[in-house]
């Protein structure tokens, strides 16, 4: 399914990775779909949401009410010090096997975008759905690739993850937005 993605929603997958990483989730769910949308400010889909009331801070800020924060570092590392456990020992030992900034780095991909190091996170069934239906809405609207627009399409079609929570508290008339975004997206690939 991915050969058919463009290069626009293949970006909102990776944002989504990253975001759900940075927010130490376990899984990618319908919520970091939305903030990998949120996060091209630029785009078709975060442009719509915008206007519609939805920005990428109050996305966030709203998911975590829901979700609770992850603990900081600085109380994961004094949980680990109140164990006995050094930090700064344990960093130097992995720099001096993988060499310094090893825990710093980036995931690396190969040349096809496959993880080959770095923590994989798994999508939710829920984030899966989504780009199912982001499938069926391109085949819907006869349109041969799936961009970022129909990933929006996807996640309103699912209607019941985090994402579409957010959309909805956020006073989002879900069947106008659709309406909007169905009129606008391009019918041929972009990228």
């Amino acid at each position: 399914m991915f050969e058919r993605f463009s290069h626009e929603a293949r970006s909102v997958v990776f944002r989504a990775q990253a975001d759900g990483r940075r927010m130490g989730s376990r899984r990618i769910g319908t919520e970091h779909m939305l903030l990998g949308l949120l996060d091209a400010p630029r785009s078709l889909p975060a442009q719509l949401l915008n206007r519609h009331g939805l920005d990428r801070a109050s996305a966030e800020a709203a998911i975590l009410r829901h979700v609770g924060e992850s603990p900081s570092d600085d109380l994961d590392a004094a949980a680990l010090e109140s164990i006995g456990i050094d930090l700064t020992a344990v960093k130097a030992k992995v720099e001096s096997t993988f060499g310094v900034g090893a825990l710093d780095r980036d995931p690396v991909t190969d040349c096809r975008g496959g993880l080959i190091s770095g923590r994989h996170i798994p999508f939710s069934p829920r984030a899966k759905k989504v780009l199912e239906l982001a499938l069926r809405e391109a085949l819907s609207l006869g349109h041969r690739y799936i961009g970022d627009g129909h990933i929006l399409l996807g996640l309103l079609r699912e209607g019941r993850g985090l994402g579409a929570l957010v959309i909805a508290e956020a006073g989002v008339d879900a069947g106008r937005l659709r309406a909007e975004l169905v009129a606008q997206i391009p019918p041929t690939r972009e990228g």
